[in-house]
């Protein structure tokens, strides 16, 4: 599997590696296509699909993915054949949504070819045409729309394909895209080992949201709080033990202590006695 750099990170392109990083390995990422509808939320996203740095980094150490720079190829001039290659290709699709366009303006015919004999077998009528109205079957009919289609290409759809069309030359990344021995990153990577589906935590205030499954199904159920040491201040704790009371999660804590590299969490839970 290969990962596009892109921006610092990996963006995936291909539906199914996004499926198999979503429901073999817990990887979310984030959708930042534009879907061809009307009316587009950022709520239907569509590939391609950025993943965190953090998401990037785990999926090497893990040689599940590598990463890939396709800038140099993607940036150099094409040379003559590609471009003939390129737009044979684009009149093929333009000749293919014809056929399509075509085919599907038959069909309609078809399905409504009681009401259009009838109509034009009226029109023939009272122009005193009563043999020809007489003789109209409905393969006249499907022929005369075929003679007199045509396609305007000004209004032919766009294609943007996730995955870049033709073959293409790609440089490995091999360094590190963040820091691998920083507490967050390890954090985010022992929770992912854990079975966990990890995400971002900055649109609730704390570095990372825990799921207990698949967030398309699930609510996030705890927020995550990187400390570099086990001692907190009092006003820190009360701050961000309410705000996980306010979006209905548990407050975590992740930390380690001096001359041990194990993290250790703490889960803090905010108790009202007056209740």
């Amino acid at each position: 599997m290969y990962l596009t750099l892109l921006n610092g990170t990996g963006f995936v392109f291909n539906v199914d590696d996004y499926m198999e990083l979503r429901s073999k390995y817990h990887i979310m990422g984030a959708p930042v296509g534009t879907a061809n509808t009307k009316g587009w939320s950022p709520n239907q996203s569509t590939l391609p699909v950025e993943l965190s740095k953090f998401e990037t980094q785990l999926l090497l150490d893990n040689n599940i993915a590598k990463l890939v720079n396709k800038s140099k190829d993607l940036k150099a001039k094409p040379t003559v054949e590609k471009l003939e290659k390129c737009k044979a290709d684009f009149e093929s699709r333009l000749l293919g949504q014809e056929e399509a366009l075509k085919t599907e303006k038959l069909r309609e015919t078809e399905r409504y070819m009681d009401k259009i004999l009838s109509g034009k077998r009226k029109k023939l009528l009272k122009q005193g045409k009563n043999e020809m109205a007489a003789a109209l079957t409905a393969n006249d009919v499907l022929l005369e729309m075929s003679s007199n289609f045509r396609f305007d290409r000004q209004n032919a759809l766009v294609e943007v394909p996730c995955e870049h069309p033709t073959d293409h030359s790609a440089q490995i990344v091999t360094g590190p895209i963040v820091n691998t021995t920083s507490l967050k990153y390890r954090v985010f990577k022992d929770l992912w080992k854990r079975g966990k589906y990890v995400t971002s935590g900055d649109a609730f205030g704390a570095d990372f949201l825990v799921y207990p499954g698949d967030p398309m199904i699930y609510h996030a159920s705890h927020i995550v709080i990187v400390h570099e040491t086990p001692v907190i201040k009092p006003l820190e704790l009360i701050a961000k033990v309410r705000l996980s009371v306010i979006v209905n999660k548990s407050c975590v804590f992740a930390y380690e202590i001096a001359n041990d590299e194990e993290i250790h969490y703490q889960t803090v839970a905010w108790c009202n006695p007056g209740k």
